[in-house]
């Protein structure tokens, strides 16, 4: 198949809120257990494809901006909406509920996305990039196949900044309610769907620059249907189970770059030095002051990290 042609249907792609190459598109790419997702495509790239791999409640569209800044640098791009979120299939019972019974359903999403890659015929080699949850399911794909030459994080969710009590809560709560048939319940506290027009900038913990922030919202507020509420009770346990297992086996072999922000609020910061620390060939880059979403900071830290990625890539 030539260059550049899309064996897939195509599907929606938000231009109007996206700060991707202007040739950004996007296609449904289907798993081997019938689930339709949506993957969009920044084509353009000689020295490589990097497979981006979102986090929860994220969309196709928040990537755009790291597309564009690593087609500057030489790099094609590809990002996912798993399931249960963006415009990928989302649970029957609620639609506004993020909800999986087990993170390996998430394998087969990222097997979905790589035989798309193949398909388009996109540069070699490919490496992957993968923020806060999809750093975890991009870590259990390092463990599984050999795909990738290199390996970028950010914040990835090797652990969740809980308190040992909060966490035996959370996980005890979690596996009861799941194993007793009540798994694709709201988890208590979890929220509904933020507002984002009256989302406050104050005290958030994605970005401390106040324009990225602005842009996030003004992508929910244009496209309501891209936002996502609280997890499932299910997907807690799920969570917990893979980060649990994960934390036991050995580093991939593949060389890995990640970025943690010093303030970071979400994820478990121990859990990533001790990660890293066991990694060979790895390298972590703590990134004084950011917040949660190191890739949407201010203009001169997306510039150091982007410049980072694409030197480390370039090796």
């Amino acid at each position: 198949m030539a260059d550049g042609a899309i064996p897939y249907p195509a599907a929606p792609y938000h231009a109007d809120v996206a700060r991707g190459p202007v040739e950004g598109r996007a296609v449904w790419a289907t798993t081997s257990d019938g689930i339709r997702l949506r993957v969009a495509v920044w084509q353009d790239g000689s020295r490589g494809t990097l497979v981006m791999c979102p986090g929860r409640t994220e969309y196709v569209e928040k990537y755009s901006d790291a597309a564009r800044e690593m087609q500057a640098r030489g790099y094609a791009s590809v990002a996912i909406d798993w399931r249960g979120q963006g415009l990928s299939p989302r649970p029957e019972h609620d639609k506004n509920i993020g909800h999986v019974n087990n993170f390996n359903y998430f394998q087969r999403d990222v097997d979905a996305l790589l035989e798309l890659c193949a398909a388009l015929n996109l540069p070699r080699p490919w490496h992957i990039l993968g923020h806060s949850m999809g750093g975890l399911i991009g870590l259990r794909t390092l463990m599984r196949t050999d795909t990738f030459e290199k390996a970028v994080f950010s914040a990835p969710m090797w652990g969740l900044k809980l308190s040992p009590h909060r966490r035996a809560i959370g996980w005890g709560v979690s596996a009861m309610a799941s194993l007793i048939g009540l798994g694709q319940r709201s988890a208590p506290g979890s929220g509904k769907i933020a507002d984002p027009i009256d989302a406050p900038f104050d005290d958030n913990l994605l970005t401390t620059d106040p324009e990225m922030f602005a842009w996030m919202k003004r992508q929910l507020a244009a496209h309501p249907e891209l936002a996502l509420g609280g997890p499932s009770l299910a997907w807690i346990w799920a969570a917990f189970r893979e980060m649990h297992t994960t934390a036991r086996e050995a580093a991939p072999k593949v060389p890995c770059l990640t970025f943690l922000g010093t303030d970071e609020g979400i994820v478990s910061d121990d859990s990533i030095h001790v990660r890293m620390g066991s990694w060979p060939n790895s390298q972590l880059e703590m990134i004084e002051g950011a917040r949660h979403e190191v890739l949407m900071e201010t203009p001169e830290t997306r510039n150091r990290v982007f410049d980072q990625i694409a030197a480390f890539l370039n090796k």
